[in-house]
């Protein structure tokens, strides 16, 4: 199993529309053939700590079987759409990859 999580940090300036049209792309990611599964969110209220970052917008989780269906992933139209209609509305983007 492979565990592919995205945290995306959206413009400051992005209106509420903007960002309904950034999840309803992010929900397109579900239908790739090779996803096991996805879950999508923001931040929780969880209690402040000093080892919790919730300073980004969305998480995306993504779960795969192994590393051949995560390259099929990231090279399906699905998630190059998304790619090319959203990058404009983030500001950063970070990845992280578990086995």
């Amino acid at each position: 199993m492979l565990v592919h999580t995205v945290l995306f940090w959206l413009k400051e300036e992005m209106p509420q529309e903007k960002k309904g049209i950034f999840e309803q792309n992010l929900s397109k990611l579900k239908q790739i053939s090779s996803v096991e599964n996805v879950f999508i969110g923001e931040p929780a209220m969880t209690t402040k700590r000093p080892v919790i970052d919730d300073s980004y917008d969305y998480c995306l989780t993504v779960i795969l079987k192994d590393i051949a269906a995560h390259d099929l992933y990231q090279q399906d139209p699905i998630h190059l759409e998304f790619i090319e209609r959203c990058s404009q509305m983030w500001k950063r983007v970070v990845v992280y990859d578990a086995e």
